[in-house]
C-alpha cells in the first residue's frame, strides 16, 4: 500500500466518512453562512509546542474553519472561553477502551478527562482474530456482557462497533500475542515455517481490515513465547506505511535495559517505527536505571531510528496477579497454570520467584492491591491488598495470592506500587515521551463499577497538567499538550487531528489551567476530574458545562476505507 493511499485513509460511521488526509484550507464559512460553533476569547494551545495565544475558533461541519477575531461572525452555538485554555483533543495512544464501548458508549472516564481519540489493541492483545469458541476472551466477554461475541476477525470487531454510536474516536493495533494464540496456541514452543506464514498473513489481513500498527505484550502469554526473530518477521509482514511497533517489553524491572535493547533491535531489523509502551523502571532496586533507559532511546534516535515511548502519570502499574509468577508456570494457559499452583512439589520454586519479585515493590505484599476479580462471590477481595487478605484468612501472603487466583480461576487484576516519583518525572519530561492512560473507559455507575479500576482511567491527562506542569514544572504547558496531541497524531500518521489549525477535525478540549485536577485515588478511583468544562468531538459538544450531553459523534479510524 502506498503512502498516499494511507494518507487518504478513512473510516465510515453509518453514512459519514472520517477522512484522515491533509486538506487545503477551506473557504471562509463566515462569508457563506453561519458557523456551527464559535469558541471565543480562549487561550489557544495549538498542540505544536508553540507559545499560547488568544483567539477565537470557528467550527463548521465538524472542522476548524477559522482562527482569529470572529466578533463579526455568527454561530448556532457560542462558548465563551475567557480565562480558559483551548487545546486539541487528547489522543490516548495506549488505551484499553474497546468492548467497553458496547455497554458504556459515553466512555465517560475518558471523555471527561479530555480524551477524544483512543488507540486500543495494545500489549499484544486485540479483539481479533479470536482463536476458538472456548477461548478465555470469549468466556470473559460472556461473563462481563451477558451475550455471545459475534465476531472473529479484527475487521469484524471494528465493523460491529460501526453499528453503534459512541463519544470518542477509536483506532486499533493488531496484537501479535492474539495472532500467536490464534495460529500457534498457548504453549511455549517456536513457530514452525507453516505457522510463521499463517501469522504473517493474519498480520497483513488485520492491517487491510483497519489495524494501524502492531503491538506486543512480551510479559504475557502466549506473546511472551515469541522469539526476537519471530517478532521481527511479523513486524515486516505489515506494509511499511503501517509498520508502527508498539511494545510492552519483555521486562520492565530487573532486565529492563536488555528489554529496551531487544525492542530497538526489532524495530531496526524490521524497519519499524518504535513505540515503547508505558516506559518504566519498576522495583526499588531498578529505580536508578531510568537515566540509562533514556540514554538507550537517545542513542537509537541519533542512529536514525524513530523511537518514542508513552507513560501514564502514576507510580503504580496495573496487570494480572498471575504476572507475579514465573513464565514457565503459565505455559499452556490458565488450566495448566492452576494445576501447577496446586502442585505442592512446585510450591517452593513458585514462592521463591514471587517473594523475590514482590520484595522489590514499595510495601511488599501490602503494595499489591486487588482491583478486579471475575467471580462475583469473591468481590470482597477487591480494594484490599494481598497482605490484608492473608491476615483476614490467617494465612501467609503468598498462600493468599495463590488462593485468590484459584478462587477466581485466574481472572484477577492487581495494582502494583513499583515506581518512584523521581524516575517517573524524568521519563515524563523526556521530549520523546507521550502521555497515555493504559486504561479502558469506566464510569461511577453499574456495570462500569464492577472493578475497582486504576485511577489512571479517570485522571491521567488532568494529572499530567496539574501535577507535572502546574506543581512540578517538569516542562511547559505547551510542551505537555504537545505530548498529548500532535506528537501521538504524528506517530500514528493521523493528519487531521492533534492540532488547532484550519482544516483539522474539530476535536477540542477547553480547560481551566488553575482548576484542572485529577480526583481519582487507588481506593476510590471512580471520580471524574475537575476543571474540564467542555470537550468537543468532530464538532459536537460532548461535555458541556461539566456534564455529558449525550452526543455520540465518535468515529472508527482505520488504516484504509475497507469497511
Amino acid at each position: 500500500m502506498r503512502r498516499r493511499d494511507f494518507i487518504k485513509t478513512s473510516a465510515v460511521l453509518g453514512s459519514s466518512t472520517f477522512l484522515l488526509s491533509a486538506c487545503s484550507s477551506p473557504i471562509s464559512f463566515i462569508k457563506s453562512g453561519e458557523l456551527d460553533l464559535i469558541i471565543k476569547n480562549g487561550k489557544i494551545i495549538d498542540g505544536t509546542g508553540k507559545q499560547a495565544f488568544t483567539a477565537d475558533v470557528g467550527i463548521k461541519d465538524g472542522r476548524i474553519v477559522e482562527i482569529g477575531n470572529l466578533k463579526e461572525a455568527s454561530a448556532a452555538n457560542i462558548i465563551d472561553a475567557k480565562n480558559l485554555c483551548v487545546s486539541p483533543g487528547f489522543i490516548d495512544i495506549h488505551s484499553h477502551t474497546d468492548v467497553d464501548l458496547f455497554i458504556n458508549p459515553k466512555a465517560e472516564s475518558k471523555i471527561r478527562q479530555g480524551v477524544t481519540t483512543e488507540v486500543t489493541g495494545q500489549d499484544g492483545e486485540s479483539w481479533g482474530p479470536i482463536a476458538n469458541p472456548e477461548s478465555k476472551k470469549l468466556e470473559s466477554f460472556r461473563a462481563d456482557y451477558n451475550e455471545e461475541l459475534s465476531w472473529r476477525t479484527l475487521g469484524e470487531f471494528l465493523g460491529k462497533l460501526l453499528e453503534k454510536r459512541f463519544s470518542v474516536n477509536l483506532a486499533s493495533m493488531i496484537g501479535l500475542g492474539t495472532v500467536r494464540e490464534f495460529i500457534v496456541g498457548l504453549d511455549d514452543h517456536p513457530a514452525d515455517n507453516s505457522e510463521m506464514d499463517r501469522m504473517r498473513k493474519e498480520v497483513l489481513l488485520a492491517v487491510q481490515q483497519g489495524a494501524i500498527g502492531v503491538s506486543t505484550g512480551l510479559e504475557y502469554t502466549p506473546g511472551s513465547f515469541a522469539s526476537t526473530d519471530e517478532l521481527i518477521e511479523l513486524c515486516k509482514a505489515a506494509p511499511k506505511e503501517f509498520r508502527l511497533y508498539s511494545t510492552h517489553m519483555r521486562n520492565e524491572d530487573n532486565t529492563v535495559i536488555e528489554a529496551i535493547d531487544e525492542a530497538i533491535k526489532i524495530a531496526r531489523d524490521s524497519d519499524a517505527r518504535l513505540l515503547i509502551s508505558h516506559l518504566k523502571v519498576s522495583g526499588k532496586s531498578n529505580w536508578h536505571k531510568a537515566e540509562a533507559a533514556l540514554e538507550k532511546i537517545d542513542k537509537a534516535i541519533k542512529e536514525g531510528l524513530e523511537v518514542h515511548a508513552d507513560r501514564y502519570t502514576y507510580v503504580a502499574y496495573h496487570t494480572s496477579l498471575a504476572n507475579l509468577f514465573p513464565l514457565w508456570s503459565r505455559d499452556g494457559g490458565t488450566q495448566k497454570f492452576i494445576e501447577r499452583l496446586k502442585d505442592n512439589s512446585l510450591k517452593k520454586q513458585l514462592q521463591e520467584f514471587a517473594e523475590k519479585k514482590v520484595s522489590n515493590l514499595d510495601g511488599g505484599w501490602n503494595g499489591i492491591l486487588i482491583s478486579g476479580i471475575g467471580k462475583k462471590e469473591y468481590k470482597g477481595y477487591q480494594g484490599k491488598t494481598v497482605e490484608q487478605i492473608g491476615k483476614e484468612l490467617n494465612i501467609p501472603s503468598f498462600d493468599a495470592a495463590v488462593k485468590i487466583i484459584l478462587d477466581s480461576e485466574n481472572n484477577v487484576l492487581m495494582v502494583g506500587f513499583g515506581m518512584e516519583e523521581k524516575s517517573t518525572e524524568a521519563i515524563l519530561a523526556h521530549p520523546r515521551v507521550m502521555i497515555a492512560s493504559d486504561a479502558g473507559a469506566h464510569a461511577p455507575y453499574p456495570p462500569m463499577t464492577r472493578n475497582i479500576a486504576h485511577p489512571r482511567a479517570y485522571g491521567t491527562f488532568p494529572r499530567a497538567i496539574a501535577k507535572y506542569v502546574r506543581e512540578r514544572n517538569i516542562c511547559s504547558l505547551e510542551e505537555m499538550i504537545k505530548k498529548m496531541t500532535s506528537m501521538p497524531a504524528d506517530k500514528l500518521g493521523l493528519k487531521n487531528i492533534g492540532r488547532i489549525e484550519k482544516g483539522k477535525n474539530a476535536d477540542l478540549v477547553i480547560f481551566d489551567y488553575n482548576r484542572i485536577q485529577d480526583k481519582a485515588t487507588f481506593t476510590e478511583p471512580h471520580q471524574y476530574p475537575d476543571g474540564i468544562p467542555y470537550v468537543i468531538v468532530n464538532g459536537a459538544i460532548v461535555i458541556k458545562e461539566n456534564e455529558h450531553t449525550g452526543e455520540m459523534p465518535g468515529k472508527i479510524i482505520r488504516s484504509g476505507n475497507l469497511v
